[in-house]
């Protein structure tokens, strides 16, 4: 399967082993995935199994999820994902750019894309999850028009122990 999405001001496309130079830059970065629950990749090597995964996936007719590579005037800046949960219609979202990128609206611009291509493939529910400190996160999810659904908790890397987590929900 090939899926591109084009927005105003970025292209989506499928995430490809030959990004890992690129991923890894954001994957890699402490700072930027301080929040992040499996992030981040020590190694290139694990970048690149990440990416290899991720093509295998979207090589199936039926891809359990869609990592996408996010990409600003061509060049590779982050990363969004939908996966859905087949059994009740509900899929959940992911972002990731590299720090230099953050505050600008990219990642509600990709986030919001990947809302269209959700009613596409029929979802009816999406939810996002985020460390409760990552007020970056959850203002894109307010942004999406998704609303607080509940609070729990999750180990996160960078605390070393479960924290506070918000989910949040945006019905189709």
């Amino acid at each position: 399967m090939e899926k591109i999405i084009q927005t105003p001001r970025l292209t989506l496309r499928p995430i490809r082993e030959t990004d890992i130079e690129t991923t890894y830059a954001y994957t890699g970065d402490l700072e930027g995935t301080r929040y992040m629950v499996f992030l981040p990749h020590n190694t290139p090597d694990e970048a690149r199994k990440f990416l290899r995964e991720a093509a295998q996936e979207w090589a199936k007719p039926h891809p359990g999820y869609f990592e996408f590579a996010v990409l600003l005037q061509g060049k590779h800046i982050g990363g969004v994902a939908l996966t859905p949960c087949e059994e009740d219609g509900t899929g959940e979202l992911g972002w990731i750019l590299q720090r230099a990128h953050w505050g600008k609206g990219y990642a509600t611009e990709a986030a919001q894309a990947l809302v269209g291509f959700a009613r596409e493939v029929g979802l009816q529910k999406l939810i996002a999850h985020c460390d409760h400190r990552n007020t970056g996160s959850y203002r894109v999810m307010e942004h999406l028009g998704m609303a607080l659904e509940k609070t729990g908790v999750r180990p996160y890397q960078e605390a070393g122990a479960p924290v506070p987590e918000y989910q949040y929900a945006l019905t189709l």
